[in-house]
């Protein structure tokens, strides 16, 4: 995202700098590299140990600051920093004393917790006051077993609500409204979602040539399901529990981004694949589905939802966090969490429907609402906005 907003702010003037802390990328934006591998490995293991991402990379953080302070930059955009290579409390000094003004684009939950980055499964809301006693310290970013949230949810509160001139955007409506419990209630917020090259994820008129060269029948109803890594959390139990309540003579299941292991124990009815580096041949994948299953418990808003439906492809997708935001009833079906006969309703009746209508609506709710350029544009407008003061 950073990439792509720095590349449409040059084509209009302006001048960009990137600065990350992972990787070798290639850029038009003038690149920042901050730290190096090992120190990045230090800083995780210290993480571990002590329950303390963000608190580690003092000096890495220093010479980072120095180069803001060369650049001298109108305004400043933040995107996650938490990644084992940066000291918040560094940053975010430097960024107070200066009075800088400040976008922070938020992915998760991790900036107003102790610890987590999502904590929906858990039912915990520890962050509306003060976390403690965190119930997730196994999850990322993981620690061996000291409980550092107390700590970390204070420090948090104080130096990321110093900035007088943050404006924070969440990427969907459903984490704004958590912004309001947290401790960022009073700071400006505006949502801009995610988008999608909608020229690559498009309408596909090949679906039975592309069904057959996947293994699939085409005389079946195609089911699919998209993840970078296939968990409880993403659902993946769900979706063998969907397959044993649908008939197998109608219906057909392929899941993408399965371990070779996940792949061995599918049950029959069920094709996995470990992924596809390609992103047309993921299209066509998309387009040759009937239906979308994301029977995500924790998302903030997948944009694989809005691949599918720039795809032609309806979207069934459990009632979890922003994942619901992108369809509404002419573009699939929110279903019940954990509710698999529901998601198996609402599967059955998207097939049984008028598949070329719902195609078409599919395909012009992701073009009007989750154009990348569009939503890329958003910022464009939002620096705007806070460099002329309104």
């Amino acid at each position: 995202i950073a990439e792509e907003i720095g590349r449409l702010a040059i084509s209009e003037g302006w001048e960009s700098f990137i600065a990350y802390g992972r990787g070798e990328p290639s850029s038009e934006s003038n690149l920042i590299k901050i730290g190096g591998k090992e120190s990045m490995y230090i800083n995780a293991l210290k993480a571990r140990l002590f329950d303390n991402e963000g608190l580690n990379a003092k000096a890495d953080t220093e010479r980072l600051i120095k180069e803001i302070d060369r650049i001298k930059p109108d305004i400043v955009h933040l995107h996650n920093i938490h990644g084992y290579y940066l000291h918040y409390p560094t940053l975010f000094n430097y960024l107070k004393d200066k009075n800088l003004p400040t976008v922070w684009t938020l992915h998760d939950c991790w900036t107003f917790t102790g610890h987590c980055s999502h904590f929906e499964l858990v039912g915990c809301e520890k962050w509306k006051s003060g976390c403690h006693g965190c119930p997730q310290l196994k999850e990322y970013p993981k620690s061996f077993g000291f409980d550092g949230s107390e700590r970390n949810y204070w420090l948090k509160k104080e130096y990321f609500t110093s900035l007088q001139r943050l404006t924070l955007v969440p990427v969907s409506e459903w984490l704004g409204n958590l912004l309001s419990s947290s401790f960022f209630g009073q700071k400006d917020r505006i949502v801009i979602r995610n988008g999608i090259d909608t020229d690559i994820f498009n309408l596909n008129t090949s679906q039975a040539e592309t069904r057959l060269r996947m293994g699939c029948q085409p005389t079946r109803h195609l089911i699919l399901g998209v993840a970078s890594v296939w968990t409880k959390r993403k659902g993946f139990h769900d979706f063998i529990k969907l397959r044993n309540l649908l008939s197998e003579d109608e219906f057909e299941i392929m899941m993408i981004g399965l371990t070779k292991k996940q792949i061995d124990e599918l049950p029959q009815g069920i094709k996995g694949i470990c992924r596809t580096n390609d992103i047309h041949e993921m299209a066509e994948i998309y387009s040759a589905a009937d239906v979308f299953v994301n029977p995500t418990y924790e998302d903030t808003f997948p944009t694989t939802n809005l691949e599918a439906l720039a795809c032609g492809t309806p979207v069934v997708t459990y009632n979890t966090g922003g994942s619901p935001e992108a369809i509404d009833s002419e573009t699939g079906a929110v279903v019940e969490q954990g509710n698999v006969r529901q998601l198996k309703d609402a599967v059955i009746q998207i097939c049984q429907a008028d598949g070329d209508s719902y195609r078409q609506k599919c395909r012009a709710r992701a073009v009007s609402l989750f154009d990348k350029r569009d939503r890329y544009q958003d910022y464009l407008r939002l620096y705007d906005n806070i460099l002329s003061g309104k």
